[in-house]
């Protein structure tokens, strides 16, 4: 079991107040670090994405733009001079976690990385993302060899950029669960891919207030048959926090106990196929490091 962490994403600097901070990360490391589980883990350096990785699922006139940009790119997302640095590192986690679970040496892997990545589209930054770090995984475990790539996203906010992404792609899944109507607008029922990539799109809209017992129903009932169907090689999971009931940024009810519960449910799903969690939003300082290190001892023990 793999864990992804490094001092480089502290260098993608937020103005004070803005929710995604460093602190996130410095939250989640301490906590792993003072868990009964750090010690068990295989603690990875990620390594730097090459810009060409980053353009397999990013216009490179857009990679060009972010690597000169300081600022505001959108209301939400600041692009410091370090963030640049940070995304490409953010994104070279997740590849070489799948690289070495292709290689055997690694079976699943966490990455604490940011900036987050799912609501960045093809040529646009926006929701705190840059770059879609979940999506350029999947192209790269494509290369890899692992052919069919299923992604399942629990942040409370819908995965826009990766649905846009592979909308029609049917060698990749997307399965969301989401606060809606919501930011980012995007992922009705309604939304299941087109052309080619029909029936690769799942969304589940969640209302305000959902908690532990509709989350287990989508994860434990709704899940497992659709993963049967489609067959993954691997599965990436972009790991939202803010779905707990204490995040400042949502109104989702799920607990501790309901994390615990999507993680044991997603694992069971794809029985066999390697997994790599990305970490996503989650803004609660008190809690977010006791949650993450929740789906660390499950993805470490779960069989």
């Amino acid at each position: 079991m793999g864990f992804f962490y490094d001092e480089i994403f502290l260098r993608h600097e937020t103005p004070a107040g803005h929710p995604e901070c460093g602190e996130r990360l410095v939250a989640i490391a301490r906590a792993v670090r003072e868990s009964a589980v750090g010690g068990r883990l295989i603690h990875q350096k990620p390594r730097k994405a090459d810009p060409r990785e980053i353009e397999a699922v990013h216009d490179p006139e857009y990679v060009r733009r972010v690597a000169g940009f300081t600022g505001y790119f959108d209301p939400d997302t600041y692009i410091s001079p370090g963030s640049y640095e940070a995304a490409l590192f953010a994104a070279g986690a997740v590849i070489e976690a799948l690289r070495l679970i292709k290689a055997g040496e690694l079976d699943r892997a966490f990455c604490a990385i940011r900036p987050p990545g799912h609501h960045a589209e093809k040529d646009r930054a926006m929701g705190f993302c840059i770059f879609n770090n979940v999506a350029v995984g999947a192209r790269a475990a494509q290369g890899f060899g692992f052919k069919r790539v299923f992604i399942v996203d629990f942040d409370v906010h819908h995965g826009n950029g990766t649905q846009h992404i592979f909308y029609e792609d049917p060698s990749v899944f997307y399965f969301s669960t989401h606060q809606y109507p919501f930011y980012p607008g995007t992922g009705a029922d309604s939304e299941r891919g087109v052309g080619a990539g029909t029936g690769a799109t799942y969304n589940v809209p969640m209302a305000a207030g959902s908690g532990v017992k509709q989350y287990l129903r989508v994860y434990q009932d709704l899940l497992p048959p659709l993963m049967a169907r489609f067959k993954p090689d691997v599965v990436l999971v972009s790991a939202g926090y803010d779905i707990y009931s204490g995040d400042p940024l949502a109104s989702i009810n799920v607990s501790e106990e309901g994390i615990r519960g999507i993680t044991e449910g997603i694992l069971a799903a794809a029985p066999g196929a390697p997994a790599v969690f990305v970490l996503e939003g989650g803004y609660d300082l008190n809690n977010l490091g006791n949650l993450v290190v929740t789906t660390l001892e499950r993805m470490l023990f779960f069989e």
